[in-house]
C-alpha cells in the first residue's frame, strides 16, 4: 500500500482511533472528552444550511398518544401512566434525499415524535426500522457522507455507499431492511415505526428498566415495487404529502399501537448480544412485545413551515421516569440533536410555538440567537444566575433519576470486536420466501449500478457469511462472480 496523509483533527492533531468512540468499558456510556467524536458531529451540523443535514424531506401531523395499558410498575412518567392522553406532533422524513426529493424512494424513513406531556417534552426520535446501519456515531458522519452527493460530480455515489457498506460489517441488518419488501413504503401511514434506540424507565423505587419502543401500523403495510415507483414519481414527487394530508382532511385519521419490549436492568450483563447495539434487535421470544396505547394523527398543521419544518425533535428531551441507556448512538444524539437545532434554528429553538412545552418553562438561559420571549424565564429580572436570592427556580431533587450502572476502563473499543453481525441477520433472511429473496436480490443489484466491481465483490463475500443462498443470490443477480 502506497504511503497515506496522517488523519488529523481541523487542528491539526493526528487521530489514533477514526472507528470507536471512548466509552467506560465495551457496554458503557460514552464521555465527553471524546473531542474527535464531538468535532466530527458538531462539524457536520453545520455542513449544510439551512436544510436539514439528513431527514429534510419529511411530513408531519398533529395527533395524540392514549395510553390503555398498565406499565405503572416500571415508570412514573405521568405521560405513560393508564388513561393518559397526551398531546402530540408527529413528523416522518427520508434519511438521505434533499427537500425537493422524491418522497417514494428507496431509503429509511424517520419517525420522530414529540409528545407535549405536563412535565415537558418528550422527543421519540426513531426510524421505521428497529436498526440502524452503524452502532458507534464516530462513524455516522462519513456514513451520511456515502449518502449525500459527491463532491466532484455532485451526483449520489453508489460507490461510495457501497465501499462504506462493504467495509462495514455491522450494516448489514439495514442493508437487508432497506433493500427488502419494506424499504419503499407507500406512505407514511403504511409503516411501523420504531424508537430504535434502547431507552430506560425508573419508577417510585428508584429501579431501572431497559425499553424499546415499537408503533405498529394499523392501516397495513403496503409498499412499492422499484418497478412501480418509476410511474409513481413520474405522477407525483409529494405521494406522501399527498396521502398524510388528504387522509386526514377527509377524516380518516391514521393509528398505530404502541407497545414496549421491557429488560430488566441486570439482564444487559446477560445477554449473549449487546442490548444496546443499534444493529441489533431484541427477540421477541425472550422480551415479547405489551401492548400499552394507541397514537392517533388527527389534525393537519395550519401552516407547514412553523409546524413541521420548524419542529425540532431531540433525544436529549426526556420527562422524568424515562431516561437513557449506555447506546453509544443515542449518547451522542443527545448532543448532536441539539446541537443542530441551535445551528438550524437558532439558539432559542425552543422557543418557537410547535416546540414550546405546554406546562410551565423556568430557566437561566440569556441572550443569543432567537431570543423571542422577551427576557429571561425566571419571572424576575433580578434571577439571572443560580443559586440566587430573588425567588428565582431552583432544582428539584425528586426527579433525579436512578444512577447509571458504569463498567470497564476508558478506552476506543473496537465496536466489532466480538460481535456477530451475521446472525440476526441470517433469521431476518430466514423469513423471507423464494420470491422475496429473488425481489432481495433484484434490488440490490439496481442499487449497485455503476459500483466497481472489487467493491460488489467485497459486500457480496459480506452476504455469503449471512447465508450462502444471499451470495449466490446476489451474485447472479450483478452478474459478478463470487
Amino acid at each position: 500500500m502506497t504511503d497515506r496523509p496522517t488523519m488529523t483533527t481541523s487542528s491539526g492533531a493526528p487521530i489514533p482511533d477514526n472507528q470507536n468512540s471512548v466509552t467506560a468499558g465495551p457496554r458503557g456510556p460514552m464521555l465527553m472528552q471524546d473531542y474527535q467524536l464531538i468535532e466530527k458531529l458538531a462539524h457536520q451540523n453545520r455542513e449544510r444550511i439551512p436544510e436539514r443535514a439528513v431527514h429534510a424531506k419529511g411530513w408531519g401531523a398533529h395527533g395524540t398518544l392514549k395510553i390503555t395499558g398498565d406499565i405503572s410498575k416500571y415508570t412514573n412518567a405521568k405521560v405513560l401512566q393508564p388513561d393518559a392522553e397526551t398531546p402530540m406532533l408527529a413528523r416522518f422524513s427520508t434519511v438521505a434525499g434533499e427537500a425537493g426529493a422524491a418522497d417514494a424512494e428507496r431509503d429509511v424513513r424517520g419517525f420522530a415524535l414529540k409528545f407535549y406531556t405536563p412535565e415537558g417534552n418528550w422527543d421519540l426520535v426513531g426510524n421505521n426500522t428497529p436498526v440502524f446501519f452503524v452502532r458507534d456515531p464516530v462513524k455516522f458522519p462519513d456514513f451520511i457522507h456515502t449518502q449525500k452527493r459527491h463532491p466532484r460530480t455532485n451526483l449520489r455515489s453508489a460507490t461510495a455507499m457501497w465501499d462504506f457498506w462493504s467495509l462495514s460489517p455491522e450494516s448489514l441488518h439495514q442493508v437487508t431492511i432497506l433493500m427488502s419488501d419494506r424499504g419503499i413504503p407507500v406512505s407514511p401511514m403504511h409503516m411501523n415505526g420504531y424508537g430504535s434506540h434502547t431507552l430506560s424507565l425508573w419508577n417510585d423505587a428508584g429501579e431501572r428498566y431497559w425499553v424499546k419502543f415499537h408503533f405498529k401500523t394499523e392501516q397495513g403495510h403496503k409498499h412499492y415495487t422499484n418497478g412501480e415507483t418509476v410511474d409513481v414519481i413520474g405522477n407525483s414527487r409529494e405521494t406522501y404529502q399527498e396521502a398524510l394530508f388528504g387522509s386526514i382532511e377527509d377524516g380518516k385519521f391514521p393509528r398505530w399501537k404502541v407497545q414496549v419490549q421491557i429488560m430488566p436492568e441486570m439482564d444487559a450483563e446477560k445477554t449473549s448480544y449487546n442490548p444496546f447495539d443499534l444493529t441489533k434487535v431484541w427477540p421477541h421470544a425472550d422480551y415479547p412485545c405489551i401492548d400499552i396505547g394507541v397514537m392517533e394523527l388527527n389534525r393537519n398543521p395550519d401552516n407547514y413551515f412553523a409546524e413541521i419544518e420548524n419542529a425540532a425533535f431531540s433525544p436529549s428531551n426526556i420527562v422524568p421516569g424515562i431516561g437513557f441507556s449506555p447506546d453509544k448512538m443515542l449518547q451522542a444524539r443527545i448532543f448532536s440533536y441539539a446541537d443542530a437545532h441551535r445551528h438550524r434554528l437558532g439558539t432559542h429553538y425552543d422557543t418557537i410555538p410547535v416546540n414550546q412545552p405546554k406546562c410551565p418553562v423556568h430557566h437561566y438561559h440569556r441572550d443569543g440567537q432567537m431570543n423571542v420571549f422577551g427576557g429571561i424565564k425566571t419571572g424576575n429580572a433580578d434571577a439571572y444566575y443560580e443559586p440566587n436570592s430573588f425567588n428565582g427556580p431552583v432544582e428539584a431533587p425528586s426527579a433525579k433519576e436512578p444512577p447509571l450502572r458504569i463498567d470497564g476502563d476508558a478506552d476506543r473499543y473496537n465496536h466489532r470486536d466480538g460481535n456477530d453481525d451475521f446472525g440476526q441477520v441470517k433469521a431476518l433472511f430466514d423469513l423471507f420466501d423464494d420470491a422475496h429473496r429473488n425481489r432481495l436480490y433484484a434490488n440490490i443489484a439496481a442499487a449497485m449500478q455503476g459500483a466497481p466491481e472489487e467493491i460488489i465483490k467485497r459486500q457480496i463475500a459480506l452476504f455469503a457469511k449471512v447465508d450462502p443462498a444471499y451470495g449466490a443470490g446476489v451474485a447472479k443477480a450483478t452478474g459478478v462472480s463470487a
